[in-house]
Formats: structure tokens, sequence, C-alpha cells
């Protein structure tokens, strides 16, 4: 099956690539060159090159892999199948001995549920701050707590847990407040679940920083904390592989948002001498998407039943010296679900 999306060349740019990437929803591009196949392109070189500080209008060509897995147009299809499943590669492209593009099989096509479920096992534990109001999502969450909100037969957090529990992280911590109860009420009704939640309750909001402070005697090991009301769609191993690496004390996934200038925009220099003329460029900035990796090491830095939010913790764990972490993921593999129109947005896609 040929899929003319999923290829680019090696004169494109980074930031090209990522944009593709979002629009056809994959995370792997074939490089052909005067139809010759060249490699392979994924999220995780471009995001190996963005923390390496590589510009985004690099060309593809200067960071994509030699050693790359790939088929023979003479190999046996049964065993392309199961390197694909044992390696759980996307897609897998079929060439000839002269490098043409023979084929591509893609994971959707050959294997059940269209799910690349993982066999990687994180084992830490989670903790999902649900205790807001919700008020971008009024008049809904006057009834409904904003974790509750459905999606498909789930809800929100079922959605955002399950992304975690594919990874082996089946140990839950709620942060619970506004509508608390129909909360507990709801996931006490759940039978035969193969995850654990327990709850932390703020008698007053916090923020994210503040109600962590109440976990200081819970957690001992690096942990995760997202929002309960985005997706971001990261490989969670190699963001805890960043994080350990770099012995970060904080990590935070960060956002490429991008931002069109419909006009060109001039530099100028001393005296308003002409520097640089850009014709309607792109400006990439990096937001804060609301996941993120912690060592217990951050309780020693939290007020006790003070509000706090997790970026002043940031801040202030900066400042005491402490690696601070930040890993990219691309604009289309986050969603912020607690306002109408993204909401309404991931509705339409789950359904036409």
């Amino acid at each position: 099956m040929m899929n003319n999306e999923i290829i680019i060349s090696p004169e494109n740019t980074l930031f090209d690539a990522l944009s593709q990437m979002d629009k056809i929803d994959r995370k792997l591009l074939l490089v052909l060159k005067d139809q010759k196949f060249i490699s392979l392109i994924s999220i995780g070189d471009i995001q190996r090159s963005i923390l390496k500080k590589i510009p985004l209008n690099t060309p593809v060509s200067q960071v994509f892999r030699h050693n790359i897995l790939v088929a023979n147009s003479t190999d046996d299809k049964e065993l392309i199948l199961t390197k694909m499943k044992e390696e759980r590669i996307e897609f897998m492209p079929i060439i000839d001995s002269e490098s043409n593009l023979i084929d591509v099989l893609f994971w959707e096509d050959y294997f059940e549920n269209n799910k690349m479920s993982s066999e990687i096992k994180l084992s830490l534990p989670v903790v999902i701050m649900a205790g807001g109001e919700g008020t971008r999502l009024r008049p809904l969450t006057n009834i409904i707590p904003k974790p509750l909100i459905p999606i498909d037969d789930k809800t929100i957090i079922e959605d955002i847990m399950d992304r975690f529990i594919d990874v082996g992280c089946n140990s839950f911590i709620f942060s619970v407040n506004y509508k608390a109860e129909k909360i507990k009420d709801y996931f006490d009704k759940i039978p035969n679940k193969n995850y654990s939640i327990d709850y932390i309750q703020e008698d007053k909001p916090l923020g994210t920083a503040g109600s962590l402070y109440l976990l200081k005697n819970n957690i001992s090991t690096t942990f995760f904390v997202s929002n309960c009301d985005i997706l971001v769609d990261v490989n969670l191993e190699d963001l805890l592989n960043y994080h350990r690496e770099n012995k970060n004390i904080i990590t935070v996934v960060s956002v490429l948002k991008n931002y069109s200038i419909p006009y060109g925009t001039i530099e100028t220099s001393k005296n308003g001498q002409l520097v640089s003329l850009n014709e309607k460029p792109n400006i990439v900035y990096q937001i804060n998407s609301g996941l993120y990796i912690l060592e217990p090491e951050i309780f020693k830095y939290l007020p006790e039943n003070k509000f706090m939010h997790i970026t002043d913790l940031i801040l202030l764990l900066k400042e005491k010296g402490f690696n601070i972490g930040v890993f990219p993921v691309s604009e289309g593999s986050w969603i912020d679900m607690g306002n109408w129109d993204e909401y309404l947005n991931i509705i339409k896609k789950r359904h036409f």
C-alpha cells in the first residue's frame, strides 16, 4: 500500500517534517530522493535535534539516521510482519536492491485493534490534578466535574490514564476538590479495574505544586504529574530516559506552538539599517503542556497548606541550581480538552 503523504524530501526542513506528521497523524516519514529510498525520519529524531538546539529550518538530510530497519523485496512477508510486531514499527518500507520503494506495510492493516500496545513497564506513580472547577467548559461542568466529561465510551480522565496504563503505570493519585464525591463514586462503581486510585483532598485550592505537598509522605520515587484536561501523545519511555540521563529534578513536556506571520518581517540595526527581511516567517514557541516528571526531592521545597503554581516551583528549583528539563512534542501531539473548541474537535475526529 503506497501513500505519498508519508514521503518527504531530504531537502525539506525539520519544521516541514513536524507539520507533515501532525497533518497525517503519523510519527514516522519516508525520506525519498529522485524516487529512491534514502532513510526514515521519526518524531524521536526531531526531538533529539531540538534538544541539541538544531534549528527547525535545518534540512531533514542533516539529522536522519543511516542505520535503520527496512525490509527487502525478497523477504518473506510473514517474517516482515513478525519483525514489525516485535519492534512495534508504525510502518515498514520494502525496497529492492536498487533502493526503489516497492511497498509499505502499515501496522493498522495487519494487527488487531489497530493499537501498538507497549510492552514497556515503567511502573511509576501518576498524579492527576483533578480538583479544578472547569470554568472554560461551563455550563456542563456546573453538573459534571471536568474529569468525568465523556469522550466516546470513557471519560477525559480515563483517556489520560490509558496512556500511562499502556506503559505499566497502574498506580494513580487524584488530587480532588470540586465535586470530589462524584469522581470517587464514578470510579468506585467500575468493576475489575487493572489499576489503583488513591485520593488527596484539597480543603481549598492549592495550585498544582501546593497540592503536591499533601503527598509528601506517600511518594518516594520518580513520578508523573498531569493536568486532567490535556492529552499528550508522547513516548513516555523516551521522556523518562531523557529525564534520568540529564539528572533533572523536574522535566516539563513542552509543545512546539507555531505562529505564522502573514507579513514580511524586517530586522534592523543601529540607525535603522536593514539587517534581514523575512517573507511571512513561522515563529515557533515552546509552551507548557501540563505534563511533567518529578523527583521526590521536590517535596523539600513545597510550602505547607499554601497555594503554589508548579511554574513557581520550577523557577525556585532553577534558582537553587537544579536541572530543569524541557522535552518537546509537536503541536499536533497535544490536545487541551479544557475548552469547548478543542473538546468538540476531538469528538468530531473520533466519530467522522
